[in-house]
């Protein structure tokens, strides 16, 4: 019989590719979804689901035990949310209630992988510097500080957990960067003031092969995902304009303008209670120098060796969107 994982977040962008990397290691998966997530893209696919209740640690441990679940990757999240406290509550204590569940099971549970973010460190104000897993966290956003408050409170359970910082993540499926391919492909290549940027980028399929083969390796700890490479700010688009073929006007926002747009539909939001889409603590990332990140500790402690660089996957995964009718 086959060893089990149990993947949150299962139906999200990153989640089905995690669930194809766990088939293909010939393990038994279980897909963690909500009753109400759309799976009709994961029907193709022979995992089980579950639902988890994850306010109750008990219930959480049911369900653990019931399925002989021997692995976990957690991948489930909010990325949007209206206040501190709804993404503390959970990407922090949802994260914290599983792995207290998992401790609960005994010595049943072999390693959990916490799938956080580079956010949760912060972006660099300088460019002549790297982003390694040493760097004093100074996350910038709500996000990224429930992303770190997350990874401090597992640090406290006895279980064997590795938590993996990605960066940037694109591919296949991703709804986020693809509103940028869009833009771009129908000739407009708009930026948010006119400065000079350092940034990394990472293949959902490389987080989905490194979480999980880090589940059957010895070493945990924290570990910094991208593809090895810094970006300027204008690579992606050069980049993704190179590989449709397509030429597109450059232009630059003023900042002051992005932060007053960026002030209005946060006090709109606000009075809907409703996450706004761009707000302006997210402009702290958005436009912050420097996000590349040394991944040297996750080559070394977790054989990590990158497929994708951006040019190679950003081919992938325009080919997926023009295969789907999408571009």
């Amino acid at each position: 019989m086959s060893e089990s994982v149990l993947i949150t977040g299962a139906s999200g962008f990153l989640g089905y590719h995690l669930l194809k990397a766990a088939l293909e290691k010939d393990l038994t998966v279980y897909a963690a979804v909500r009753k109400n997530s759309q799976i009709d893209h994961l029907k193709e696919l022979p995992v089980k689901y579950v639902y988890l209740n994850y306010e109750n640690i008990n219930e959480l441990e049911k369900v653990l035990s019931n399925n002989s679940i021997d692995y976990i990757i957690h991948a489930a999240g909010v990325t949007k949310a209206v206040k501190q406290e709804d993404y503390n509550k959970i990407n922090a204590t949802y994260s914290v209630n599983l792995a207290k569940a998992a401790d609960m099971s005994g010595n049943r549970i072999k390693k959990m992988i916490f799938i956080s973010s580079l956010a949760a460190t912060g972006p660099l104000s300088s460019a002549n510097t790297i982003i390694n897993e040493e760097t004093n966290p100074t996350p910038v956003t709500a996000y990224g500080r429930s992303k770190l408050l997350a990874e401090t409170e597992l640090s406290k359970i006895d279980i064997p957990v590795s938590i993996l910082r990605p960066t940037a993540i694109y591919g296949p499926r991703d709804k986020d960067i693809f509103i940028i391919i869009k833009t771009l492909n129908k000739g407009l290549d708009p930026y948010m003031g006119n400065f000079l940027q350092e940034l990394s980028f990472v293949h959902a399929k490389d987080v989905a092969d490194v979480a999980v083969q880090s589940l059957f390796l010895n070493k945990v700890g924290t570990y910094n995902i991208s593809d090895g490479n810094s970006y300027s700010r204008y690579q992606f688009a050069d980049t993704t304009k190179k590989i449709l073929g397509k030429k597109a006007i450059r232009f630059h926002l003023p900042m002051p303008l992005i932060k007053l747009i960026a002030y209005l539909l946060e006090t709109a939001n606000g009075w809907a209670n409703k996450p706004a889409v761009i707000n302006r603590e997210k402009l702290l990332e958005l436009a912050a120098k420097n996000w590349v990140c040394d991944i040297s500790k996750a080559k070394k402690e977790l054989n990590f060796n990158p497929k994708y660089n951006l040019e190679s996957g950003l081919k992938d995964c325009i080919e997926w969107y023009q295969q789907n009718k999408l571009l």
